[in-house]
């Protein structure tokens, strides 16, 4: 059986703050309220997924509209 290996490195180490500080952004627009101590074992799955969801859906829309700048002249 082959291993797989994950990790949550981030490919940019820069982006660390600023992807951070989406995520309480996100959270707070929809309600959820994120501990600050970096512990979130009493998050529901639904709050989580919500969340990575919207910082997903955000992320796309910025390469995209850097992507458009970029090709689109």
């Amino acid at each position: 059986m082959a291993s797989r290996s994950r990790s949550n490195s981030l490919v940019v180490p820069q982006a660390a703050q600023a992807l951070e500080q989406l995520k309480f952004e996100v959270a707070q627009e929809l309600g959820i309220q994120l501990p600050r101590d970096g512990y979130y074992g009493n998050l529901l799955t639904r709050e989580a997924g919500a969340i990575g969801g919207e910082i997903t859906r955000r992320l796309v829309e910025m390469a995209e509209h850097q992507i458009s700048g970029q090709f689109g002249r």
